[in-house]
Formats: C-alpha cells, structure tokens, sequence
C-alpha cells in the first residue's frame, strides 16, 4: 500500500521503488480510506502513524512518508505545516502565497531553505523500517515552471538556476527529498531478510 491520497506522491514513489514482481496498490484500489490525524510532533512521528494505519486496517505491508519544507529565514516554517501553511483546506497556490509574502524583502542568498522527507515502511509482521531524505535549495522571488507540485515551482535547488517544478521528473526524482528518502527504503527492502521480505512482497 502506498499510505496517500496525493497523486503526486503517488506517482513519484511508484517510479522511485520500481521493485520487481511488487505491485503497489493505492486509494483507489479499495472502497474506503481511513483518514489518519498526523498529530505526531516529527515528521518521523507522522510518517509512522500513516504506514501503520493504513497496514492495520487494509492488512497490507504500507509504505508512507511525512515531509515538508523548512526556510531558514523563516526558523524552519513552513514545517510541519508545509500542507496547511496558509490554513486549512487551503490551496498549494495559497501556500506559496503565503511563503512569497513572509519573505519579502529577503534577500536570495538569505532564501535558504531545504525539503526533508522521511519514508517509513510498516510490515504485517511489526517490522517498521525509516528513511530519510533531504534537498536544499532557496527560494525564488516568484513561481517557475508547471511540473511538480507542492512548493516545488518556488523551490530551485542547489546546482541549479531552475526550480523543480521546471525540471523533468526524472532529474527530480534523482535530487529531491522524497527520491533520496525512497531510493534508500528501496535498498532497504531489497535487504530485508527473506521471512520479513515475503510479507513486504507477497
């Protein structure tokens, strides 16, 4: 099970872990879908909550993820906010408005900031495993490109004059968060000894 409603994320961790013979099933394979309250205070915390809900209710090995953005300038917001950085039910347009305006006047080289993202994977049998990846970048003064989601067209990575949301997905998932995050739950998996690995694969 991939523990998320957000397609993006979706699609980007099914391209990422590509495991052989593992199909990866979604929302949309299942009539309901828990709604699991990320109330935990880490991202870790928060990542381990959906896996283990999702495998406890649809008895399935989960893979999950909690992330988020963190802007020096800003001492680290939007956080654990990142998805409701501008209230509730708010729009990811709403988000980056929001970013834009609480760092106006800021110079670029004082626009630090970096995605971090940490994986977590819950097996039927206890067994939870963690991964955690991290991008840095700055901000740009306005959004750029089409690609992506999120935060990604104000996000231009270091080694970049692009934002993320203007570079192909496949140069992103080799530099973000979430592919770094994914790529070493993969190796992970791909590890995990043969009695745990069948109830991760079957």
């Amino acid at each position: 099970m991939i523990a998320t409603k957000n397609e993006g994320k979706i699609r980007e961790i099914r391209e990422i872990m590509a495991l052989d013979n593992v199909e990866f099933l979604t929302f949309h394979d299942f009539e309901t879908w828990p709604e699991v309250e990320e109330n935990g205070s880490t991202f870790e915390e928060n990542a381990v909550l959906k896996a283990k809900a999702l495998m406890s209710r649809t008895k399935l090995p989960a893979l999950a993820d909690d992330s988020g953005l963190e802007v020096d300038a800003l001492d680290g917001e939007p956080g654990l906010l990142s998805a409701r950085y501008a209230g509730n039910h708010c729009s990811t347009a709403d988000n980056n408005a929001k970013l834009l305006k609480e760092l106006a006047g800021v110079p670029f080289d004082k626009r630090k900031a970096r995605f971090r993202c940490i994986a977590s994977f819950a097996a039927t049998d206890g067994t939870v495993l963690i991964s955690e990846g991290i991008c840095s970048g700055h901000i740009a003064s306005k959004p750029r490109g089409s690609r992506g989601f999120g935060y990604d067209p104000l996000f231009i990575p270091d080694g970049y004059e692009e934002t993320i949301a203007e570079l192909p997905p496949e140069t992103k998932n080799q530099i973000s968060h979430r592919g770094k995050a994914f790529r070493a739950m993969r190796e992970k998996l791909v590890d995990m000894p043969k009695s745990r690995s069948g109830s991760a694969t079957s």
